[in-house]
């Protein structure tokens, strides 16, 4: 009996082996679950028979999780959460076709938890009305997301000049059904971490500012990668920096507690910024602008949680000679490379 468990265990690891050199994704476990939210109760009890409004109950304001664990998987899952107007989207196929960080980090033996934040795509049951106008302004999105410049790319930009690309780009777009409220798309997140345990959340954009609050309140969140956090910086108080001008509005800081500060300087963080970000206020391209205004925030942000002991990187790409980035470089035509700094991030810090 014994000799014929070790045969087993033998053929698993040789067949577990083959499928890695053949690129083909072995996963152990697969599925999806809706995490914290809350419950609307009407007063009374419910009657089958007429079917009124009485004893009724509404679930809503949930999340929505999405996951896929390897075998063999790595110590820490990667938690993936979406940036505005985006939903889990973002992180599986790339608008062009190809693999996004989804697949990238599973063949690289991560567990994946992908997530969407309340009242955003899966997670649509608001507990609040919404009304959703048919606005165009694709355009604005396309100078904000620094693909280029009203219509036109800018040179070198490493997204696909091809109409189907920006196609799928633009309907990967969703939009909020309820007002984004801080204090539940934060609890709810924070609800994943105390069920799946300690993890690496991975933020792009709007999500950014939503990290930090999120580290502050679950210590299951060991570090922080940040895509392009666009809001939200926090700084203890009586520190908050003065707002910063740019051409698309002035960017202002939060203020916490000293000891909620504190706790960002406990875990390890990188922040990354792409390309074609002016060096410079541009009254010209507020789209591009704006991300002028976020790269200098981090920037102080940055260097007042060092200064408290903490571990915070901003890495601004093309200053590593890493070039031609959108606001979306893990989707970008050179996101293979994006994902290896992220890898050699994670390999250094021991979170792999």
């Amino acid at each position: 009996m014994k000799k014929s468990l070790i045969t087993c265990l033998l053929f698993l690891e040789i067949t577990f082996n083959l499928l890695a050199q053949r690129r083909i994704m072995a996963i152990k476990e697969q599925g999806n679950f809706a995490i914290g939210g809350t419950v609307i109760k009407n007063p009374g009890t419910y009657d089958p028979l007429k079917r009124g409004p009485d004893g009724q109950t509404f679930h809503g304001d949930h999340a929505y999780i999405t996951y896929q664990i390897p075998y063999k998987a790595r110590k820490l899952p990667l938690v993936f959460w979406h940036g505005f107007g985006q939903f889990s989207k973002t992180w599986t196929t790339t608008p062009d076709g190809r693999e996004g960080f989804n697949n990238i980090f599973l063949r690289k033996r991560f567990s994946i938890y992908l997530l969407d934040q309340p009242r955003r795509g899966n997670a649509g049951r608001s507990t609040v009305e919404a009304t959703i106008k048919p606005i165009p302004d694709e355009q604005m999105w396309f100078g904000t997301f620094r693909l280029g410049d009203g219509t036109e790319y800018f040179p070198g930009v490493q997204f696909p000049k091809n109409e189907e690309s920006l196609n799928q780009f633009f309907r990967q777009m969703t939009p909020n059904l309820g007002v984004i409220d801080p204090e539940i798309v934060t609890s709810a997140t924070s609800s994943l971490f105390d069920k799946i345990g300690n993890g690496v959340l991975v933020t792009h954009s709007h999500s950014g500012g939503f990290g930090w609050v999120t580290a502050i309140k679950n210590p299951h969140i060991k570090a922080i990668v940040s895509y392009e956090p666009g809001s939200g910086f926090v700084f203890p108080e009586g520190q908050v920096p003065d707002p910063i001008a740019s051409s698309s509005g002035d960017l202002s800081a939060l203020s916490v507690k000293m000891e909620d500060f504190m706790k960002l300087t406990k875990i390890p963080i990188v922040i990354y910024y792409g390309d074609n970000i002016p060096g410079n206020y541009d009254a010209n391209n507020p789209g591009a602008d704006g991300w002028r205004a976020r790269l200098l925030m981090a920037g102080k942000w940055r260097d007042l949680v060092n200064k408290y002991g903490g571990d915070v990187t901003v890495v601004h790409l093309p200053e590593i000679g890493i070039k031609g980035n959108t606001h979306f470089p893990f989707s970008d035509l050179n996101n293979v490379q994006i994902a290896n700094l992220l890898y050699d991030f994670l390999q250094k810090k021991g979170l792999n």
